[in-house]
């Protein structure tokens, strides 16, 4: 007669590693740049298990998302983030001058793009982003809407090289008026989102936060089903899909409620530090 061992203790299915990413403006803080007390405090008590990897994910440029990461106490070495709607990933390095290191850039050819955009809408500020330094830029962008240095040059200038962004602004449209733009005009071999103003960021095909967190998630070992989301606008839509728990802000517009799991209250409400508290609760 055969004698089978007893099974042994199980492993606690809220110890294994856990991802959670977040959208920094209309989620982590206010359009306007505020950063609520209560939301920084329930990012860090959910950074500090041990399990736990809070990944910023993020439309915004390298430089500009660090002082966010400073601001919430995130700034670890190896700390993984996901910039430019996905196109360039980097890893903190406190150590070095940039203060990070580039794990993935994804670029294409912008010419097409910016040449069909400007056909349409000729009056159209075009930036191009230059990692860790700013932005190329065809005409100076409104005080305070790019971080880092604004360098002034010909739209030609910025057609000629890959690019892992490319952004258009046009303040007299709304942010209607732009999507209307894009369907009509029709955008080949790029992604593109339309922000919450009259913004348009075009990115390499097939790139966005979900296929860049994705690859943060098989390097850290983080299994599909430990994976969360917070996000408010268009270009989170992607990244809502991906997790296996996906949280709209309560502001967010329609198509975004619609693809999310959950939804939590407005920005100005401090939804994310109560949609953080249910994981905490529920999946830490």
């Amino acid at each position: 007669m055969t004698s089978t061992d007893a099974p042994g203790p199980q492993p606690d299915p809220s110890s294994s590693p856990l991802l959670v990413a977040l959208d920094v403006d209309g989620t982590i803080v206010h359009h306007d740049g505020h950063l609520s007390p209560r939301v920084a405090e329930a990012v860090r008590a959910l950074d500090d298990l041990p399990h736990v990897t809070v990944v910023i994910a993020t439309g915004r440029s390298v430089i500009s998302t660090l002082p966010v990461m400073d601001a919430l106490g995130i700034t670890t070495p190896g700390r993984p983030a996901v910039c430019s709607n996905g196109a360039v990933t980097v890893a903190v390095a406190p150590e070095r001058t940039e203060r990070f290191d580039i794990v993935e850039q994804v670029t294409f050819d912008p010419a097409p793009a910016i040449a069909l955009v400007r056909t349409h809408l000729p009056s159209a500020l075009v930036a191009v982003e230059e990692i860790g330094v700013g932005f190329k830029v065809s005409t100076p962008f409104p005080e305070g809407e790019l971080w880092g240095e604004e360098i002034e040059v010909p739209v030609e200038e910025l057609a000629a090289r890959p690019a892992t962004r490319v952004t258009f602004r046009e303040p007299t449209l709304t942010t209607e008026d732009f999507t209307e733009l894009v369907e009509r005009i029709g955008l080949h071999g790029v992604s593109y989102a339309v922000g919450y103003s009259a913004w348009l960021d075009l990115a390499p095909e097939g790139v966005s936060k979900a296929s860049a967190l994705e690859q943060v998630r098989r390097r850290l070992g983080v299994e599909p089903h430990r994976t969360i989301a917070v996000g408010d606008q268009r270009n989170d839509i992607e990244m809502l899909h991906w997790a296996a728990v996906g949280y709209a802000m309560g502001q967010a517009p329609v198509e975004v409620l619609r693809v999310a799991d959950r939804t939590t209250g407005a920005v100005e409400e401090d939804g994310l530090a109560d949609a953080l508290a249910e994981v905490l609760d529920e999946f830490a």
